[in-house]
């Protein structure tokens, strides 16, 4: 068995199927890890969320910003940006279906019988592993439950950006998605940063810093992150493996084999 753990799809069908393809993907025998953000901006959202879930244990989910938004997009909370293209998903005749799969997948997964890691975003800086999970398993629940729609619309916006600032359950609930999903550089204290977007060689301020370099934990731990296409795979840490490398934005898809961290990946195709 070998399990493959593969960056942003969003809605990169194709690609992936292509990728699935190059590495002889046997879904009775491997793994298929995905960082989040497996549908918006590319051209088949509906596909690839109906293979990942056709691949039943097989497939290891967490959930990324864009997931997220799509179901609050589905329960009417927001609308979807022309840009998102998800009218196909959402017209769909299993859309029901497919939202109630989407919702119980978890922020946070561990590798079997390694410390080793996998979120869409990171690992918040302001946690230590053990809260990290606490919290992963708090902000599954709820969005897990009949009460869904509730903490989804909870989730939006930036503050508290600081743990330390997060005394209520849904300013932890906020502040956990957004550790989660959304985080790229955090300032000096850890707190979280939501504007910077560029490569850390690209960054014009000296008070921010990537997650990975400000977190002593990954010294003993691995962790498997996508979200951050500017990195385009490049991480300077030995125990972080970024694996967004835009796929969507015209570049490439990555996919990792876990046991001799080999790299594969196909380019774009034209949309």
């Amino acid at each position: 068995m070998a399990i493959y753990l593969v960056g942003d799809i969003q809605g990169c069908y194709q690609e992936l199927v292509q990728l699935m393809q190059q590495v002889d993907f046997d879904s009775n025998l491997d793994q298929l890890w995905l960082t989040g953000d497996l549908v918006a901006r590319g051209p088949d959202s509906l596909a690839t969320l109906r293979l990942v879930k056709s691949l039943g244990a097989s497939a290891k989910v967490v959930l990324g910003n864009h997931d997220l938004h799509l179901l609050a997009v589905h329960a009417g909370i927001k609308s979807a940006k022309k840009s998102d293209q998800l009218e196909q998903v959402l017209n769909a005749s299993d859309v029901d279906e497919l939202m109630d799969w989407l919702a119980q997948q978890p922020l946070l997964l561990q590798l079997p019988q390694q410390q080793a890691f996998m979120t869409h975003a990171g690992l918040s800086p302001q946690w230590q592993l053990a809260e990290a999970i606490a919290q992963s398993q708090f902000v599954q629940q709820r969005i897990a439950s009949s009460a869904r729609n509730y903490w989804l619309q909870l989730m939006y916006g930036n503050s508290p950006n600081s743990w330390q600032q997060a005394t209520t359950e849904i300013e932890k609930f906020r502040y956990s998605v957004n550790a989660f999903t959304r985080m790229r550089f955090c300032y000096q204290d850890g707190s979280l940063d939501f504007n910077q977007k560029v490569a850390p060689e690209q960054l014009d301020n000296a008070d921010l810093q990537p997650w990975y370099t400000a977190n002593p934990q990954l010294d003993n731990i691995k962790w498997v992150f996508g979200h951050w296409a500017s990195l385009q795979g490049i991480c300077q840490h030995p125990n972080v493996y970024a694996l967004d490398t835009g796929c969507v934005w015209g570049e490439r898809l990555t996919m990792l084999r876990w046991h001799d961290k080999k790299l594969f990946s196909v380019a774009a195709n034209t949309h």
